[in-house]
Formats: C-alpha cells, structure tokens, sequence
C-alpha cells in the first residue's frame, strides 16, 4: 500500500512506507528471529526456577505440578549446559463439561542452565517428587595446590 497515494507527502509517513515495504522482503533472517527461537524463548521465559548452591553441589528446582516424569527430560549440551525440557499437556475434556477458565499453562517447557567451571557433569541427578523437580550436579573437588618444588643447590 502506498501511503503517497492518500495525500500523506509527509517525512514520517515516508519513512513508516519504508518500514512496512521492509517487512515484505524475503531475506527475513538477518533481522526476524527463527520461529524456533521465539518458541524457546517463550518456553523459556514461562519456567520459573530457583538455583541453589551448597558446599557440595547446585541444585536447579523447578515447578512442575501436572507434569508427568516421562513428560520430563534432562540433558546436558556442550558439557557445560543443563537443559530441563517437557510439556504438559492438556487433560481431555469429558463429555458435557467445558472450561469457564483456563489459567493453568499447557505446552512445552524449557529451561537452559550454564554450569560453571567446578561442576561435575558425570555426576548429575533428578528427582520429580510432588511436583517438583530437582536437578543436583554434584561439585568437583577443589584442587590441590601445587607444592613448591625445592631444588638442591651444587657445590661446583
């Protein structure tokens, strides 16, 4: 649609036809984000977390009231990255009944967590007990400082 077209002449109304001609190109990836991406946003911003540290371990809690546990999966990417990933999925409808309200969320879920340095990726468990889930990564142990090394001075 030109606006020019409608006695709109003006600076701004030029620079809004540019804008909505822009749109319409076909080489959108270099500034609209993939459809995968906004979907892991969205996921991602709707789970809620705690992350806790104890002398020994991390702990990343998450609640997941509904969620089955084979509906849950937990998986570590580039050896560092915890991914709490899932969906929860809508309860079937009997006959005669039908929603007044839906507030509960429905659909998948995920939550990405970068380790640090001192995790122990071969050490990681989870446990979904009353719908909650904790993910612990046990803690590598510290390492041991290096003793100085003494060397023994010759007479010449």
């Amino acid at each position: 649609m030109d606006l020019r077209m409608m006695a709109f002449d003006s600076p701004l109304f030029s620079v809004l036809q540019h804008l909505h001609d822009a749109g319409d190109d076909s080489d959108k990836s270099v500034s609209c984000p993939s459809r995968t991406y906004a979907r892991d946003a969205k996921a991602m911003a709707a789970t809620a977390a705690d992350v806790k540290e104890s002398p020994n371990s991390y702990a990343f809690i998450v609640d997941m009231p509904g969620v089955k546990s084979g509906d849950i999966k937990v998986q570590v990417e580039d050896d560092n990255v915890v991914v709490i990933s899932g969906e929860r999925k809508r309860e079937e409808e009997k006959e005669g009944a039908k929603y007044v309200r839906m507030e509960r969320r429905v659909g998948k879920f995920m939550r990405k967590f970068t380790l640090p340095e001192n995790a122990n990726t071969d050490k990681i468990s989870a446990v979904c007990q009353d719908g909650v889930l904790t993910v612990t990564v046990e803690k590598l142990p510290p390492p041991e400082p290096k003793k100085p090394k003494t060397i023994e001075v010759k007479i010449a």
